[in-house]
């Protein structure tokens, strides 16, 4: 999945929620089921994302509507094969990346 945000400090769960498709009640979910994502929250408590949050957001999205994980067999696979995982996902959302840059490119021709 190809994630469109603008690149900023911090993103609100609206924007975050808009982002990859979900209900802004699913992202709360995953914040408070998954350690790794720690929005900072301003004076009002609204939540203020930053772009680790985000990839780390893509990463759970990835396990668990792209790939099917159960919530539990996520965390598993964060507490256990996280760094090689990630890396991985890492490469590959960089692929394709480049690949919608190259077709953008390819269209303006």
């Amino acid at each position: 999945m190809h994630i469109e945000l603008p690149e900023k400090r911090y993103y609100g769960i609206g924007e975050v929620a808009s982002a990859f498709g979900v209900n802004t009640s699913l992202i709360r979910f995953w914040e408070k089921e998954f350690d790794i994502i720690k929005p900072k929250k301003n004076a009002k408590g609204n939540r203020k994302f930053t772009p680790d949050d985000i990839n780390n957001l893509k990463f759970i999205y990835h396990l668990v509507k792209e790939r099917g994980f159960t919530l539990d067999g996520a965390k598993t696979h964060l507490k256990e094969e996280k760094k090689k995982t990630l890396a991985n996902f890492e490469i590959v959302s960089k692929l394709e990346d480049i690949k919608s840059q190259l077709v953008k490119i390819k269209n303006q021709l």
